[in-house]
């Protein structure tokens, strides 16, 4: 991790911790990487640098009223290959869905939230919460990640073209995606992501490379109304499943 930080500053802006009125507040987390050092390794000497920053948690603020009648008309596939819009994945009147958007279905990082979300589902169906996996990439490859993790392909559905990464605004880009300081946290998961990918493939990856770049987020909707929202800031920040449950549990289910 040293030498991949070697000499480089965050080329993104951090958004600050704001509440705005009649909206939920933003909570934030400090992140701390160890104070610049010098280091010898094998006769090569190289320097460490230090970021501190408050990362963006979740708030639902920055979307609209409109965001879920605008990503209800985004239309995605099964892994079956079926085309499905997306106001058709749960009850638009009282139903709870939890949404999770994946990087991509060649990302490992996105196995091993693929893997715990899995592990999580009968938790979420004893709840009467919907879960929704979206992915990266064509049907073919969602049928990859689904048959080899393996992961029930009734929750897991493909977006070739991102447009309900898109609609949402989640973070795209080469910064994001391999120099977010947010994203050398997944190596405290070291254990489970190893597990996760036992039967990866990079087959599984978007035949358009360009997806690779592309960060993913969580969302609980009751009906209509969004309640929960957080964008992935880098590769492998994903949402804490204990604070997706704790807001599903304070949503009242039909």
């Amino acid at each position: 991790m040293a030498a991949t930080l070697q000499s480089l500053r965050p080329p993104f802006r951090f958004h600050p911790s704001l509440s705005t009125p009649n909206s939920n507040p933003i909570t934030t987390t400090t992140v701390n990487f160890s104070s610049s050092k010098l280091m010898r390794s094998k006769g090569s000497v190289f320097f460490t640098r230090t970021y501190r920053c408050s990362v963006v948690r979740a708030s639902n603020s920055e979307y609209s009223p409109s965001i879920t009648e605008n990503l209800g008309d985004v239309s995605i596939f099964t892994a079956a290959g079926q085309p499905v819009m997306f106001k058709d994945l749960w009850d638009q009147n009282q139903g709870v869905a939890v949404v999770a958007l994946l990087r991509h279905f060649g990302c490992p990082c996105c196995w091993e939230l693929a893997s715990t979300l899995k592990e999580s589902k009968a938790r979420f169906d004893s709840a009467g919460v919907k879960l929704i996996a979206v992915g990266v990439g064509a049907p073919d490859k969602a049928r990859m990640l689904a048959e080899r993790l393996p992961f029930p392909m009734d929750c897991l559905y493909a977006d070739p073209d991102r447009k309900a990464y898109d609609t949402l605004d989640l973070y795209y880009g080469f910064g994001r995606t391999f120099f977010n300081p947010a994203s050398s946290k997944v190596l405290s998961r070291f254990d489970a992501l190893r597990k996760a990918v036992k039967n990866y493939t990079i087959e599984a990856t978007p035949d358009d490379r360009s997806g690779v770049l592309q960060q993913g987020g969580m969302f609980v909707f009751r009906g209509k109304e969004l309640v929960y929202a957080r964008k992935d800031e880098g590769t492998g920040d994903h949402a804490p499943l204990d604070d997706v449950f704790d807001v599903c549990c304070k949503v009242p289910v039909a």
